[in-house]
């Protein structure tokens, strides 16, 4: 009989320590590490895929990408096209945001015939057939396994040979070989292994649902994003009816594309046009307001920038953000402050991004600047006004890319006047039916809009 023997292991990064200890050497993670049984005799590898003979880059075979389109088309649209044979898919988010429901959605619009596999090992088969009659997804042929052992799901799936596999979640599932409980580092390891060997071995994708930790990153080891192809992030208030499906890493396509969904009775319905979605409630007249044109991937979307700068009552002023990165904030209001000669030392910032949605683009920073400015001076932004461009440490306004699909985004949805870099004008072609106003500074900007 094998010898087992335990160690102690960071549920963060898979970190191994003879001895248990308050904090990770490795993640410095606090009382992460938990006691694992290992038996030597267990642990196994993935398995090989193709031959380890070495080959010359020029003889190499190129084969043609297929992709199997879902028939939901903003999930068609982060991935790339659609989903890939044989590729692996992570998709994670907060509880309730409607994670099963994509998945569901994504098998009743695969056009192509076989059978779909759905692998619960949360859920009951009657809950799952609960959920399609509600949102009346044509689905009389889904297979429906609920199982918790990795074994019997890939017994199942040689037996099968499904078209698509999904399992929810892979944190439920238990390879019976590894001496830990459901959930645990090496168990999520070891299973979402062995499942992308089988979907590489067999040309079969794979849809896993993971859950997410309190700080919102995939619960188990960073390594289980390396291990899967693409990582698909939900994000939103599951109170709210917006979501925002993110790729943070696709082997297959871009990770820059977002998709806007709204959730209904019936399930998730995509958002063709996002920037109607975000400003559907902007009031022009409202001090601390400001429109900006972001690009995400290759789709501009107008959104709202909301702030609110007052009097603090702290010896250090607070400065909280929604949906935008708290340093660059700040980064912002030190320019702000230096090169225009607003005060915002003694002030409580407050930045929020309307609709839920997180911008990732440099181009917002004008926006922010000019927003908290309206909050401080008590002065709305003109009506039909749009301002995008990167700030500087200098106060410069440097020039950002994509201002045809800005400019042209923007007159779509009836503004008026844009106010842009300076810099952007020598590359802008041919003219939108809009008042352009090219600054050099912030500075500029602000004096020439209030």
């Amino acid at each position: 009989m094998a010898k087992i023997r335990a160690v102690y292991e960071c549920q963060a990064c898979g970190h191994t320590s003879p001895r248990w200890m308050g904090k990770c050497p490795d993640c410095e993670a606090w009382n992460s590490l938990v006691e694992v049984p290992v038996s030597a005799s267990t642990v196994r590898g993935p398995t090989p895929l193709t031959s380890s003979a070495p080959l010359r880059l020029e003889d190499v075979r190129e084969e043609a990408q297929v992709r199997w389109k879902t028939g939901v088309a903003e999930l068609d649209r982060v991935l790339g096209g659609g989903l890939v044979p044989g590729s692996i898919t992570l998709i994670g988010g907060d509880p309730g945001i409607g994670k099963s429901t994509l998945v569901l959605q994504a098998l009743s619009g695969l056009a192509s015939p076989g059978n779909l596999l759905y692998v619960s090992a949360e859920e009951s088969a009657g809950q799952i057939k609960i959920r399609a009659e509600r949102m009346e997804l044509g689905l009389p042929d889904l297979l429906i396994l609920p199982a918790t052992s990795l074994q019997t799901i890939l017994r199942t799936l040689d037996e099968i040979r499904p078209l698509i596999v999904v399992v929810d979640s892979i944190q439920m599932i238990q390879d019976e070989d590894v001496p830990s409980a459901p959930g645990t580092v090496s168990q999520v390891r070891q299973c979402s292994t062995r499942l992308a060997s089988w979907a590489k071995t067999t040309g079969i994708p794979v849809m896993v649902v993971g859950h997410v930790t309190k700080d919102g990153a995939i619960a188990g080891p960073k390594v289980l994003e390396h291990i899967v192809d693409t990582v698909l992030y939900f994000e939103g208030d599951a109170a709210q009816a917006f979501r925002i499906l993110r790729a943070v890493k696709n082997r297959f396509g871009s990770t820059n594309e977002i998709g806007v969904f709204s959730m209904t009775s019936r399930g998730l319905v995509a958002v063709e046009n996002p920037s109607e979605l975000f400003m559907a409630e902007h009031s022009a007249d409202i001090p601390g307001s400001c429109i900006t044109a972001s690009v995400e991937g290759t789709r501009p979307i107008m959104v709202e920038i909301q702030a609110l700068v007052s009097t603090s009552s702290l010896a250090i002023p607070r400065r909280t953000t929604l949906g935008l990165d708290g340093n660059r904030c700040s980064l912002i209001l030190a320019v702000m402050e230096k090169r225009v000669g607003l005060s915002f030392s003694s002030m409580d910032a407050f930045i929020n991004v309307v609709g839920g949605l997180r911008l990732e683009d440099t181009a917002a920073d004008l926006g922010i600047a000019l927003a908290v400015t309206s909050s401080l001076r008590d002065r709305p932004t003109p009506r039909g006004l749009v301002a995008f461009g990167e700030v500087g440490l200098s106060g410069e306004l440097r020039a950002v890319a994509h201002m045809e699909a800005r400019l042209k985004e923007a007159t779509k949805l009836g503004f008026t006047r844009a106010v842009m870099p300076e810099g952007n004008l020598k590359r802008l072609g041919n003219p939108s039916h809009i008042d352009i106003l090219g600054v050099r500074t912030v500075a500029q900007a602000v004096s020439s809009v209030f």
